[in-house]
């Protein structure tokens, strides 16, 4: 995989080693404090071109991006979440049939220090089809997955040895929305812990609802909280979600309207208020257009998200103490589809992937506004889905 000077991007980052200092940022991932380099890792929808994971090293004080190859083999691993430690990487692999069962995969990996490799250890169902997100939640010591197919979220516990275990919860969501083509049943997209740890939060695009269950970080098990759920507009289609990093609001993209809803969170409750629903598009936009991801920035100041159609980056400023966006306009993502993008811990760099021109395309954060300018690092990587980051000390 190949880097040129014309934009486009996707990732996801893993450490190599030892452990490091960390702060809590947005969307439940970790920030290093002080100067770091890192380790990217991509994970793709395999094909004719991709064969499953490739990895890059990042240097952000000097911009330097170097392609370190396919990591590891995998069928679409779409979805990449490293645990605490970062001594082991796991991919959903978005299949509709595992040993002959309506289940796709979870993956777990080994991460070869000074190489970036990925050794493969062991890979057991998601138990629903289609699975589209994963996490790992704080303690490291279980994987979250959400079945996009299947309608359902699993919790797999993590052993000792970096391998999965049998499930310790699983959950099938109910229901059906207004769209008959798209939400004619659950179909969970996205699974994250609160920044507590005591709850699990699940965006399911075809109820309308952002579901909430307490979580038994000792057990590994999901029970429903009370509320239950949150409700978006109908025909939202709730897909990603994102907390500020303060703890007290909350952000789901709303991949069918090209929405974002926006929550006030109540930390001891776990209880969701919508505050606030935007538009991702301009007003004058008259195409088709599917929004994708949310990101906010370590910050706090703004808020990012991403339209397949309009292939463009939303950029939104955060009211501090109210939690309402702003919009502050939007720049083109010089590819087609920008399925996921993700910021840099630094804050400094948002990386976009482009899925379907095969490219990850950087830009620049400017710290005083929020804008994004593209710095004319492109990576030619095929089919990219996801991005996070990890340090290498």
């Amino acid at each position: 995989m190949g880097m040129k000077t014309i934009p486009c991007f996707a990732i996801i980052l893993a450490a190599l080693s030892a452990p490091l200092l960390f702060t809590h940022y947005a969307g439940g991932a970790e920030r290093p404090a002080g100067k770091s380099k890192y380790l990217v890792y991509v994970g793709t929808y395999t094909g004719k071109q991709s064969k499953g994971i490739y990895a890059y090293r990042f240097d952000p004080a000097t911009d330097q991006l170097t392609s370190l190859g396919l990591a590891a083999e995998s069928v679409n691993p779409s979805f990449l979440a490293v645990e605490p430690t970062r001594r082991f990487l796991y991919a959903v692999n978005e299949i509709s049939q595992y040993e002959g069962r309506s289940s796709g995969g979870v993956s777990a990996f080994a991460i070869v220090p000074g190489t970036g490799k990925l050794t493969f250890l062991n890979e057991v169902p998601s138990g629903g089809a289609g699975p589209c997100h994963v996490s790992v939640d704080k303690t490291g010591r279980y994987v979250l997955v959400a079945n996009y197919g299947g309608g359902s979220v699993a919790v797999l516990p993590i052993l000792k040895d970096g391998h999965l275990g049998e499930p310790s919860a699983f959950v099938q969501h109910k229901g059906a929305s207004i769209n008959p083509q798209r939400q004619e049943g659950p179909h969970a997209h996205s699974i994250y812990t609160s920044p507590d740890n005591r709850f699990v939060i699940s965006a399911d695009l075809g109820l309308d609802e952002v579901l909430i269950y307490r979580f038994d970080a000792g057990k590994g098990t999901l029970t429903p909280n009370y509320p239950a759920f949150a409700v978006t507009s109908s025909g939202a289609g709730p897909r990603h979600f994102a907390f500020h990093p303060n703890g007290k609001f909350g952000y789901v993209i709303d991949e069918m309207l090209s929405t974002i809803t926006a929550f006030s969170y109540d930390q001891a409750s776990g209880a969701l208020d919508v505050i606030q629903t935007i538009s991702t598009l301009p007003q004058d936009f008259k195409g088709q257009s599917n929004a994708a991801e949310v990101e906010v920035h370590p910050s706090g100041k703004y808020l990012y998200a991403s339209n397949r159609g309009h292939d463009s980056i939303a950029v939104f400023a955060i009211n501090s103490r109210k939690g309402t966006l702003t919009p502050a306009g939007d720049v083109p993502t010089l590819g087609k589809e920008p399925r996921s993008f993700a910021i840099d811990p630094t804050g400094s760099f948002l990386f976009v992937a482009n899925q379907n021109s095969d490219n990850i395309v950087e830009f620049r954060i400017d710290a005083a506004n929020g804008q994004l300018t593209p710095s004319g690092k492109v990576l030619e990587v095929p089919t990219p889905v996801c991005v996070t980051f990890v340090a290498i000390p």
